[in-house]
Protein backbone atom coordinates (compact mmCIF):
# COMPACT_ATOMS: atom_id res chain seq x y z
CA UNK A 1 0.00 0.00 0.00
CA UNK A 2 1.42 3.40 -0.94
CA UNK A 3 1.72 6.23 1.56
CA UNK A 4 0.16 8.47 -1.09
CA UNK A 5 -3.43 9.13 -0.15
CA UNK A 6 -3.05 8.56 3.61
CA UNK A 7 -5.75 11.08 4.47
CA UNK A 8 -8.27 9.35 2.24
CA UNK A 9 -7.53 5.96 3.79
CA UNK A 10 -7.83 7.34 7.31
CA UNK A 11 -11.18 8.96 6.52
CA UNK A 12 -12.60 5.82 4.94
CA UNK A 13 -11.48 3.20 7.45
CA UNK A 14 -12.29 2.77 11.12
CA UNK A 15 -9.37 2.87 13.53
CA UNK A 16 -10.11 -0.60 14.95
CA UNK A 17 -9.86 -2.04 11.45
CA UNK A 18 -6.63 -0.12 10.90
CA UNK A 19 -5.10 -1.52 14.08
CA UNK A 20 -6.18 -5.04 13.15
CA UNK A 21 -4.69 -4.78 9.66
CA UNK A 22 -1.44 -3.45 11.13
CA UNK A 23 -1.33 -6.26 13.68
CA UNK A 24 -1.64 -8.98 11.02
CA UNK A 25 0.88 -7.25 8.77
CA UNK A 26 -1.39 -5.89 6.03
CA UNK A 27 -1.01 -2.23 7.02
CA UNK A 28 2.39 -0.58 7.57
CA UNK A 29 2.88 0.90 11.04
CA UNK A 30 3.91 4.21 9.47
CA UNK A 31 0.48 4.49 7.85
CA UNK A 32 -1.33 3.51 11.04
CA UNK A 33 0.51 6.19 13.01
CA UNK A 34 -0.07 8.74 10.23
CA UNK A 35 -3.82 8.07 10.53
CA UNK A 36 -3.66 9.09 14.19
CA UNK A 37 -1.16 11.97 14.13
CA UNK A 38 -2.15 15.63 14.13
CA UNK A 39 -2.74 15.83 10.42
CA UNK A 40 -1.30 14.64 7.18
CA UNK A 41 -1.69 15.35 3.52
CA UNK A 42 -0.40 13.49 0.52
CA UNK A 43 3.37 13.41 0.72
CA UNK A 44 3.53 15.60 3.86
CA UNK A 45 3.59 15.25 7.64
CA UNK A 46 2.10 18.22 9.52
CA UNK A 47 3.02 18.57 13.20
CA UNK A 48 1.98 21.27 15.66
CA UNK A 49 4.95 22.95 17.32
CA UNK A 50 2.80 23.90 20.31
CA UNK A 51 1.80 20.28 20.80
CA UNK A 52 5.39 19.15 20.33
CA UNK A 53 6.55 21.49 23.10
CA UNK A 54 3.95 19.92 25.40
CA UNK A 55 5.25 16.49 24.42
CA UNK A 56 8.88 17.41 25.08
CA UNK A 57 7.92 18.66 28.55
CA UNK A 58 6.16 15.34 29.05
CA UNK A 59 9.32 13.53 28.00
CA UNK A 60 11.52 15.26 30.59
CA UNK A 61 8.89 14.87 33.32
CA UNK A 62 8.13 11.22 32.53
CA UNK A 63 11.81 10.38 32.36
CA UNK A 64 12.57 12.04 35.69
CA UNK A 65 9.70 10.25 37.47
CA UNK A 66 10.72 6.89 36.02
CA UNK A 67 14.44 7.48 36.60
CA UNK A 68 14.13 8.32 40.29
CA UNK A 69 11.53 5.61 40.90
CA UNK A 70 13.77 3.03 39.24
CA UNK A 71 16.73 4.15 41.35
CA UNK A 72 15.00 2.81 44.46
CA UNK A 73 15.52 -0.76 43.22
CA UNK A 74 18.65 -0.24 41.09
CA UNK A 75 20.92 -3.29 41.43
CA UNK A 76 18.81 -4.83 44.20
CA UNK A 77 18.29 -7.99 42.17
CA UNK A 78 20.85 -9.33 39.70
CA UNK A 79 20.49 -13.10 40.17
CA UNK A 80 22.68 -15.70 41.80
CA UNK A 81 25.54 -16.29 39.38
CA UNK A 82 29.05 -15.42 40.51
CA UNK A 83 30.26 -13.96 43.79
CA UNK A 84 27.34 -11.54 44.29
CA UNK A 85 24.04 -13.28 45.02
CA UNK A 86 20.85 -11.33 45.58
CA UNK A 87 18.22 -14.02 46.09
CA UNK A 88 14.85 -14.26 44.40
CA UNK A 89 13.86 -11.49 42.02
CA UNK A 90 11.10 -9.05 42.92
CA UNK A 91 7.51 -9.76 41.90
CA UNK A 92 4.43 -7.54 41.67
CA UNK A 93 3.65 -8.28 45.32
CA UNK A 94 6.81 -6.38 46.31
CA UNK A 95 5.44 -3.04 45.08
CA UNK A 96 4.80 -0.91 48.16
CA UNK A 97 6.84 -3.25 50.34
CA UNK A 98 10.19 -2.46 52.02
CA UNK A 99 13.07 -1.91 49.62
CA UNK A 100 15.92 -4.40 49.87
CA UNK A 101 19.57 -3.29 49.74
CA UNK A 102 21.40 -2.99 46.42
CA UNK A 103 24.61 -4.85 45.70
CA UNK A 104 26.58 -1.88 47.00
CA UNK A 105 24.06 -0.84 49.68
CA UNK A 106 25.90 -2.54 52.58
CA UNK A 107 22.62 -3.77 54.01
CA UNK A 108 20.91 -0.37 53.81
CA UNK A 109 17.75 0.16 51.70
CA UNK A 110 17.52 3.08 49.28
CA UNK A 111 17.71 6.57 50.78
CA UNK A 112 15.15 7.71 48.20
CA UNK A 113 12.30 5.66 49.64
CA UNK A 114 12.04 3.05 52.40
CA UNK A 115 9.46 1.24 50.29
CA UNK A 116 9.35 0.33 46.61
CA UNK A 117 7.15 3.12 45.34
CA UNK A 118 7.01 6.12 43.02
CA UNK A 119 9.41 8.97 43.73
CA UNK A 120 7.95 12.43 43.07
CA UNK A 121 9.18 16.01 43.22
CA UNK A 122 6.49 18.34 44.49
CA UNK A 123 5.61 21.64 42.73
CA UNK A 124 8.18 24.25 43.76
CA UNK A 125 10.86 21.59 44.13
CA UNK A 126 13.71 20.71 41.79
CA UNK A 127 14.33 17.44 39.93
CA UNK A 128 18.00 16.46 40.07
CA UNK A 129 19.92 15.17 37.08
CA UNK A 130 21.09 11.56 36.96
CA UNK A 131 22.94 9.49 34.38
CA UNK A 132 19.67 8.81 32.54
CA UNK A 133 19.09 12.51 31.87
CA UNK A 134 22.34 14.43 32.12
CA UNK A 135 24.25 13.40 29.00
CA UNK A 136 21.09 13.66 26.91
CA UNK A 137 20.69 17.17 28.34
CA UNK A 138 24.31 17.87 27.39
CA UNK A 139 23.83 16.62 23.81
CA UNK A 140 20.73 18.80 23.39
CA UNK A 141 22.70 21.77 24.74
CA UNK A 142 25.59 21.10 22.35
CA UNK A 143 23.27 20.84 19.32
CA UNK A 144 21.75 24.19 20.25
CA UNK A 145 25.08 25.81 21.06
CA UNK A 146 26.69 24.81 17.76
CA UNK A 147 23.48 25.37 15.75
CA UNK A 148 23.90 22.02 14.06
CA UNK A 149 22.06 18.77 13.48
CA UNK A 150 25.19 16.64 13.47
CA UNK A 151 27.79 16.90 16.22
CA UNK A 152 31.41 16.46 15.19
CA UNK A 153 33.98 14.37 17.08
CA UNK A 154 35.67 17.59 18.23
CA UNK A 155 32.40 19.09 19.50
CA UNK A 156 31.55 15.94 21.44
CA UNK A 157 35.00 15.71 23.02
CA UNK A 158 35.04 19.39 24.01
CA UNK A 159 31.50 19.06 25.39
CA UNK A 160 32.41 16.06 27.52
CA UNK A 161 35.58 17.69 28.87
CA UNK A 162 33.75 20.95 29.61
CA UNK A 163 30.61 19.60 31.23
CA UNK A 164 31.75 16.37 32.93
CA UNK A 165 33.94 16.41 36.00
CA UNK A 166 37.12 14.46 35.46
CA UNK A 167 37.32 13.09 39.01
CA UNK A 168 34.81 11.08 41.02
CA UNK A 169 32.11 11.58 42.04
CA UNK A 170 31.37 12.41 38.41
CA UNK A 171 28.48 9.97 37.95
CA UNK A 172 30.19 8.05 35.16
CA UNK A 173 30.75 4.32 35.07
CA UNK A 174 32.12 1.61 32.78
CA UNK A 175 32.09 2.67 29.11
CA UNK A 176 31.25 6.34 29.75
CA UNK A 177 34.14 6.64 32.19
CA UNK A 178 36.53 4.88 29.83
CA UNK A 179 35.48 7.18 26.99
CA UNK A 180 36.14 10.23 29.16
CA UNK A 181 39.57 8.90 30.14
CA UNK A 182 40.43 8.41 26.47
CA UNK A 183 39.22 11.92 25.62
CA UNK A 184 41.52 13.30 28.29
CA UNK A 185 44.36 11.58 26.46
CA UNK A 186 43.35 13.36 23.26
CA UNK A 187 41.28 10.63 21.63
CA UNK A 188 38.16 11.50 19.63
CA UNK A 189 34.89 9.61 19.09
CA UNK A 190 34.25 7.07 17.65
CA UNK A 191 37.69 5.73 18.59
CA UNK A 192 36.60 6.13 22.23
CA UNK A 193 34.34 3.07 21.81
CA UNK A 194 36.76 0.98 19.77
CA UNK A 195 37.06 -2.38 21.55
CA UNK A 196 40.83 -2.09 21.20
CA UNK A 197 40.71 0.94 23.53
CA UNK A 198 37.44 0.54 25.41
CA UNK A 199 36.79 -2.95 26.81
CA UNK A 200 33.41 -1.76 28.15
CA UNK A 201 31.87 -1.08 24.72
CA UNK A 202 29.15 -3.71 25.33
CA UNK A 203 27.77 -2.03 28.46
CA UNK A 204 24.50 -0.12 28.80
CA UNK A 205 25.91 3.42 28.54
CA UNK A 206 24.85 4.53 25.05
CA UNK A 207 21.25 3.35 25.30
CA UNK A 208 20.51 5.71 28.20
CA UNK A 209 22.24 8.79 26.72
CA UNK A 210 21.05 8.97 23.11
CA UNK A 211 17.33 8.11 22.83
CA UNK A 212 16.52 11.84 22.64
CA UNK A 213 17.90 12.05 19.10
CA UNK A 214 14.79 10.17 17.97
CA UNK A 215 12.70 13.26 18.72
CA UNK A 216 14.81 15.67 16.65
CA UNK A 217 13.80 14.35 13.20
CA UNK A 218 10.01 13.77 13.40
CA UNK A 219 8.80 11.03 11.08
CA UNK A 220 12.30 10.39 9.72
CA UNK A 221 13.99 7.45 11.43
CA UNK A 222 16.82 7.50 8.89
CA UNK A 223 17.83 11.03 9.87
CA UNK A 224 17.38 10.34 13.59
CA UNK A 225 19.79 7.41 13.31
CA UNK A 226 22.25 9.56 11.40
CA UNK A 227 22.12 12.26 14.07
CA UNK A 228 22.64 9.68 16.81
CA UNK A 229 25.31 7.66 15.00
CA UNK A 230 28.41 9.34 16.45
CA UNK A 231 27.01 10.02 19.96
CA UNK A 232 26.12 6.32 20.22
CA UNK A 233 29.58 5.31 19.06
CA UNK A 234 31.21 7.57 21.56
CA UNK A 235 30.73 4.69 24.02
CA UNK A 236 29.16 1.68 22.25
CA UNK A 237 29.96 -0.78 19.47
CA UNK A 238 28.50 -3.92 17.95
CA UNK A 239 25.34 -5.23 19.67
CA UNK A 240 25.29 -2.44 22.26
CA UNK A 241 25.17 0.13 19.44
CA UNK A 242 22.29 -1.77 17.83
CA UNK A 243 20.35 -1.70 21.08
CA UNK A 244 20.89 2.05 21.45
CA UNK A 245 19.63 2.52 17.89
CA UNK A 246 16.54 0.45 18.72
CA UNK A 247 15.64 3.00 21.39
CA UNK A 248 16.28 5.92 19.02
CA UNK A 249 13.85 4.31 16.57
CA UNK A 250 11.23 3.81 19.28
CA UNK A 251 11.46 7.49 20.20
CA UNK A 252 11.26 8.51 16.56
CA UNK A 253 8.11 6.47 16.01
CA UNK A 254 6.58 8.20 19.03
CA UNK A 255 6.72 11.46 17.06
CA UNK A 256 3.92 10.16 14.81
CA UNK A 257 1.74 8.70 17.57
CA UNK A 258 -1.37 10.54 18.78
CA UNK A 259 -0.97 12.61 21.97
CA UNK A 260 -3.19 10.46 24.13
CA UNK A 261 -3.06 7.33 26.25
CA UNK A 262 -1.16 4.97 23.92
CA UNK A 263 -2.95 1.82 22.86
CA UNK A 264 -1.02 -1.35 23.70
CA UNK A 265 -1.25 -2.38 20.05
CA UNK A 266 0.50 0.82 19.03
CA UNK A 267 3.46 0.36 21.39
CA UNK A 268 3.73 -3.27 20.36
CA UNK A 269 3.82 -2.42 16.68
CA UNK A 270 6.35 0.34 17.33
CA UNK A 271 8.58 -2.30 18.88
CA UNK A 272 8.02 -4.77 16.04
CA UNK A 273 8.99 -2.14 13.50
CA UNK A 274 12.11 -1.15 15.45
CA UNK A 275 12.99 -4.86 15.64
CA UNK A 276 13.54 -4.80 11.86
CA UNK A 277 16.71 -2.78 12.47
CA UNK A 278 18.28 -5.52 14.59
CA UNK A 279 20.53 -8.08 12.91
CA UNK A 280 18.73 -11.41 13.02
CA UNK A 281 21.75 -13.55 13.87
CA UNK A 282 22.90 -11.46 16.85
CA UNK A 283 21.71 -11.52 20.43
CA UNK A 284 19.59 -8.31 20.52
CA UNK A 285 17.29 -9.64 17.77
CA UNK A 286 17.16 -13.08 19.37
CA UNK A 287 16.39 -11.57 22.76
CA UNK A 288 13.56 -9.55 21.25
CA UNK A 289 12.06 -12.61 19.57
CA UNK A 290 12.37 -14.67 22.74
CA UNK A 291 10.73 -12.07 25.01
CA UNK A 292 7.88 -11.26 22.63
CA UNK A 293 7.27 -14.99 22.18
CA UNK A 294 6.85 -15.51 25.92
CA UNK A 295 4.60 -12.46 26.14
CA UNK A 296 2.38 -13.75 23.35
CA UNK A 297 2.08 -17.09 25.16
CA UNK A 298 0.44 -15.25 28.05
CA UNK A 299 3.10 -15.88 30.71
CA UNK A 300 3.07 -13.51 33.71
CA UNK A 301 5.80 -10.88 33.44
CA UNK A 302 7.66 -12.39 36.38
CA UNK A 303 7.89 -15.74 34.60
CA UNK A 304 9.19 -14.07 31.46
CA UNK A 305 11.80 -12.13 33.46
CA UNK A 306 12.91 -15.29 35.26
CA UNK A 307 13.14 -17.08 31.94
CA UNK A 308 15.41 -14.47 30.37
CA UNK A 309 17.65 -14.65 33.43
CA UNK A 310 17.91 -18.42 33.08
CA UNK A 311 18.40 -18.33 29.32
CA UNK A 312 20.92 -15.52 29.08
CA UNK A 313 22.81 -15.36 32.36
CA UNK A 314 22.73 -18.98 33.44
CA UNK A 315 22.69 -20.84 30.11
CA UNK A 316 24.31 -18.10 27.94
CA UNK A 317 22.11 -18.81 24.94
CA UNK A 318 21.97 -16.89 21.65
CA UNK A 319 25.66 -15.94 21.82
CA UNK A 320 25.19 -13.85 24.95
CA UNK A 321 28.36 -14.79 26.85
CA UNK A 322 28.62 -12.10 29.52
CA UNK A 323 28.65 -14.64 32.35
CA UNK A 324 31.71 -16.43 30.99
CA UNK A 325 33.58 -13.12 30.98
CA UNK A 326 33.53 -13.09 34.80
CA UNK A 327 32.70 -9.40 35.01
CA UNK A 328 31.84 -7.57 38.21
CA UNK A 329 28.24 -8.34 39.27
CA UNK A 330 27.96 -10.72 36.32
CA UNK A 331 27.70 -7.81 33.88
CA UNK A 332 24.68 -6.33 35.65
CA UNK A 333 25.06 -3.13 33.63
CA UNK A 334 25.52 -4.89 30.30
CA UNK A 335 23.49 -3.69 27.33
CA UNK A 336 22.03 -7.11 26.58
CA UNK A 337 20.37 -8.28 29.80
CA UNK A 338 18.99 -4.80 30.48
CA UNK A 339 17.61 -4.65 26.93
CA UNK A 340 15.76 -7.91 27.50
CA UNK A 341 14.44 -6.61 30.84
CA UNK A 342 13.28 -3.39 29.19
CA UNK A 343 11.20 -5.38 26.71
CA UNK A 344 9.42 -7.07 29.61
CA UNK A 345 8.27 -3.73 31.02
CA UNK A 346 7.41 -2.40 27.55
CA UNK A 347 5.28 -5.37 26.48
CA UNK A 348 3.58 -6.05 29.80
CA UNK A 349 3.14 -2.36 30.58
CA UNK A 350 0.89 -2.15 27.49
CA UNK A 351 1.38 1.57 27.05
CA UNK A 352 0.28 2.42 30.60
CA UNK A 353 2.84 4.79 32.10
CA UNK A 354 2.36 3.78 35.74
CA UNK A 355 2.31 0.06 35.06
CA UNK A 356 5.38 0.26 32.81
CA UNK A 357 7.34 2.09 35.52
CA UNK A 358 6.23 -0.40 38.17
CA UNK A 359 7.26 -3.44 36.14
CA UNK A 360 10.53 -1.82 35.05
CA UNK A 361 11.41 -0.99 38.64
CA UNK A 362 10.73 -4.56 39.78
CA UNK A 363 12.39 -6.35 36.85
CA UNK A 364 15.91 -6.25 38.26
CA UNK A 365 19.44 -5.34 37.18
CA UNK A 366 20.03 -1.67 36.28
CA UNK A 367 16.34 -0.96 36.81
CA UNK A 368 16.42 2.83 36.60
CA UNK A 369 17.79 2.85 33.04
CA UNK A 370 15.18 0.89 31.03
CA UNK A 371 12.46 2.40 33.23
CA UNK A 372 13.64 5.94 32.45
CA UNK A 373 13.73 5.14 28.73
CA UNK A 374 10.09 4.05 28.60
CA UNK A 375 9.00 6.72 31.08
CA UNK A 376 10.47 9.33 28.73
CA UNK A 377 8.90 7.83 25.61
CA UNK A 378 5.45 7.40 27.13
CA UNK A 379 5.73 10.84 28.72
CA UNK A 380 6.35 12.29 25.26
CA UNK A 381 3.33 10.50 23.80
CA UNK A 382 1.11 11.69 26.65
CA UNK A 383 2.50 15.22 26.92
CA UNK A 384 3.05 16.98 30.25
CA UNK A 385 -0.66 17.33 31.00
CA UNK A 386 -1.21 13.68 30.15
CA UNK A 387 1.51 12.61 32.60
CA UNK A 388 -0.11 14.72 35.31
CA UNK A 389 -3.51 13.21 34.50
CA UNK A 390 -2.06 9.69 34.66
CA UNK A 391 -0.76 10.34 38.19
CA UNK A 392 -3.66 12.62 39.17
CA UNK A 393 -1.28 15.29 40.48
CA UNK A 394 1.11 18.06 39.45
CA UNK A 395 4.89 18.02 39.68
CA UNK A 396 7.92 20.28 39.88
CA UNK A 397 9.23 21.48 36.52
CA UNK A 398 12.64 22.75 37.68
CA UNK A 399 15.76 20.73 36.79
CA UNK A 400 19.25 20.84 38.30
CA UNK A 401 21.81 19.61 35.78
CA UNK A 402 24.69 20.53 38.10
CA UNK A 403 23.93 17.67 40.46
CA UNK A 404 25.93 15.50 38.09
CA UNK A 405 27.40 17.85 35.46
CA UNK A 406 29.01 21.29 35.36
CA UNK A 407 29.54 24.44 33.30
CA UNK A 408 25.96 25.21 32.28
CA UNK A 409 24.23 28.62 32.46
CA UNK A 410 22.32 29.81 35.52
CA UNK A 411 24.44 27.63 37.79
CA UNK A 412 22.81 24.59 36.21
CA UNK A 413 19.21 25.44 37.12
CA UNK A 414 16.82 24.92 34.18
CA UNK A 415 13.16 24.08 33.71
CA UNK A 416 11.13 21.76 31.48
CA UNK A 417 9.41 24.53 29.43
CA UNK A 418 12.77 26.08 28.51
CA UNK A 419 14.28 22.66 27.84
CA UNK A 420 11.35 21.94 25.51
CA UNK A 421 11.89 25.26 23.72
CA UNK A 422 15.53 24.33 23.14
CA UNK A 423 14.34 21.05 21.65
CA UNK A 424 11.93 22.92 19.36
CA UNK A 425 14.74 25.13 18.07
CA UNK A 426 16.75 22.03 17.20
CA UNK A 427 13.80 20.46 15.38
CA UNK A 428 13.24 23.78 13.54
CA UNK A 429 16.78 23.57 12.23
CA UNK A 430 16.52 19.89 11.31
CA UNK A 431 13.17 20.36 9.53
CA UNK A 432 14.34 23.33 7.44
CA UNK A 433 17.99 22.40 6.81
CA UNK A 434 17.95 18.60 6.71
CA UNK A 435 14.41 17.41 6.01
CA UNK A 436 13.79 20.12 3.37
CA UNK A 437 10.60 21.10 5.16
CA UNK A 438 9.38 24.43 6.48
CA UNK A 439 7.35 26.15 9.19
CA UNK A 440 3.91 27.18 7.96
CA UNK A 441 2.62 30.76 7.78
CA UNK A 442 1.15 30.60 11.29
CA UNK A 443 4.56 29.73 12.73
CA UNK A 444 3.06 26.82 14.62
CA UNK A 445 3.36 23.83 12.31
CA UNK A 446 6.17 21.94 10.68
CA UNK A 447 5.46 20.79 7.15
CA UNK A 448 7.73 17.81 6.57
CA UNK A 449 7.94 16.07 3.17
CA UNK A 450 7.65 12.33 3.37
CA UNK A 451 10.47 10.45 1.63
CA UNK A 452 9.36 8.77 -1.56
CA UNK A 453 8.82 5.04 -1.17
CA UNK A 454 11.47 2.97 -2.86
CA UNK A 455 10.22 0.96 -5.81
Amino acid sequence: MSLVGNAGFCNLQGMKLSIFLCYIGLLPLSLLLACQSTSSTEGELVISRTEYAERLEGFWLGQCIANWTGLVTEMDKIGNVGEIRTGAFYTRTDWGQPDQPSIWGEGIPSALSPTIDFVFEEPGGVWSADDDTDIEYMYQYLLAQHETAFLTPQQIRKGWLTHIRTEEENFLWVSNQQALDLMQEGMLPPTTSDPAHNPHYAMIDAQLTTELFGFFAPGRPDIALKMAHLPIRTTARKEAAQIAEFYVLMYNQATSAPMSQPDSTITMQMAIQAREHLVGSEYPARMFDYVIGLYQKGLPWEATRDSIYQRYQVEQKDRYDITSQNLYCNGCFAAGINFAASLVSLFYGKGDLLETIKIGSLCGWDSDNPTATWGGMLGFILGKSGVETAFDRTFADQFNIHRTRQGFPNDGLDNFPDMARTGLEIVDRVVTNVLVGHIDSTGDAWIIPRPRAKK
